[in-house]
This record gives structure tokens, C-alpha cells and sequence, in this order.
């Protein structure tokens, strides 16, 4: 692909990132169950804040592995980023079109959390490949995590959101194992502490704003 083209879809795929519009290639998980049914105000206001966190960490996402992807070392890595961020795109569509159905709105934020991700994954990425790979591998680790007690805080009657935190779970542990596989290393425990604290703040904002 010339550079320009290149450089055109990588624009296109922030600005979907950042604005809305993202195109999923998978079905939403959950479909066949309904929209809201059995959910009260104050449980549709929750899990519109947890879906809205669940969106922004894939705007993070995306920013990730687009900016890890563009200084790559090595071919076979940047095709196996680029997998995992096309997949993490189906997760960001879903987030957003969940959020619609919940009739409330993405985080105001995501300039800010795109723009700061992005720096993240170059600093990570020009580090070197396997300190990039053990990056996503943490990163993965984390969101799974994540995810998992989402699961655990979802209404149990939002059967169409938990579809959606489910897939998106599994799909992060393939991604984090594909990391790992391929070569990542180990992160040392203080980058792993400050990642959680990171995480945190954002998780904490973004449920609100």
C-alpha cells in the first residue's frame, strides 16, 4: 500500500477512535437477547458506565497498537498487531453501539485518552520489540481482569452487555497470549504497578464523564 493511502487509513481509524462511526466484522455478541429488557433507570445508568469505560479502554486500544505498530520491527509483528487491533475495533463498535441502546454517550474524553495512548505504545514500541510485545501482553493481562469484574458488576438482567464484556474477554486473552508467543518479555513490577494506577484513574473517570 503506498504511504498515502497507509497514511489515510490510519487517520481514518483514529478519527473513528476518537469521534464514533467504528465498523464491526464480527456480529454483536448478545443480539438475539433485548435492548434493555428488565432493566431499571438506575440499572441502565450502571451499565452505561461500565460499557462507557469498556469503550474508552479500546480507544486506548487502538491508539496502542496503531502507534506500536507503526515503529515495528519486524513484519510478522506488525501483522499480528494489526490482527489484534482489527479485532479490537469490533470491540470499540459494539461499546459504542451498546451505549446508544442505553441511551447515553461516550466519554467526552477520548481525545485525551487517544492522544495519551498513543504516546504510550510509541515509548513502548520504540523500547523494542519483545519490550512492545511484553507491553500488549501486560496490558491484556490487566484487561482481562478488567472484564472479568465487570462481569461480576453487570446487571444480571443486561444479558446483551455481558454478551458483549464476554467476547471482548476472550478475545484479550488471545491477544495477550499471541504477545507472549511471539516473543514478549516480562514487564518489572513498578511498570506493572504504574499501568494498574493508570488504569485506574482512567476507569474511574471514564464511568462518569
Amino acid at each position: 500500500m503506498p504511504p498515502i493511502d497507509r497514511l489515510i487509513l490510519e487517520f481514518d481509524t483514529a478519527l473513528r477512535s476518537v469521534v464514533g462511526g467504528a465498523n464491526a466484522h464480527r456480529p454483536t455478541p448478545g443480539s438475539e437477547a433485548g435492548a434493555n429488557t428488565g432493566l431499571e433507570v438506575a440499572e441502565r445508568k450502571h451499565s452505561a458506565g461500565l460499557m462507557r469505560v469498556n469503550h474508552v479502554g479500546e480507544v486506548c486500544a487502538q491508539a496502542l497498537y496503531q502507534s506500536q505498530k507503526l515503529v515495528a520491527r519486524n513484519p510478522d509483528i506488525q501483522a499480528m498487531l494489526d490482527h489484534s487491533r482489527q479485532e479490537e475495533m469490533d470491540h470499540l463498535a459494539w461499546c459504542e453501539t451498546r451505549l446508544l441502546e442505553l441511551g447515553s454517550h461516550t466519554s467526552y474524553l477520548n481525545p485525551l485518552w487517544y492522544a495519551g495512548s498513543f504516546v504510550i505504545g510509541l515509548v513502548a514500541g520504540l523500547a523494542g520489540d519483545k519490550w512492545s510485545l511484553g507491553f500488549v501482553s501486560e496490558t491484556e493481562k490487566q484487561v482481562e481482569n478488567h472484564l472479568e469484574s465487570h462481569l461480576e458488576k453487570l446487571p444480571k438482567e443486561d444479558q446483551r452487555s455481558r454478551a458483549i464484556v464476554d467476547q471482548m474477554r476472550i478475545d484479550e486473552i488471545a491477544h495477550g497470549q499471541a504477545a507472549k508467543n511471539a516473543g514478549g518479555a516480562n514487564l518489572p513490577e513498578p511498570i506493572q504497578k504504574i499501568m494498574q494506577a493508570m488504569s485506574k484513574v482512567m476507569t474511574t473517570t471514564a464511568y462518569k464523564i
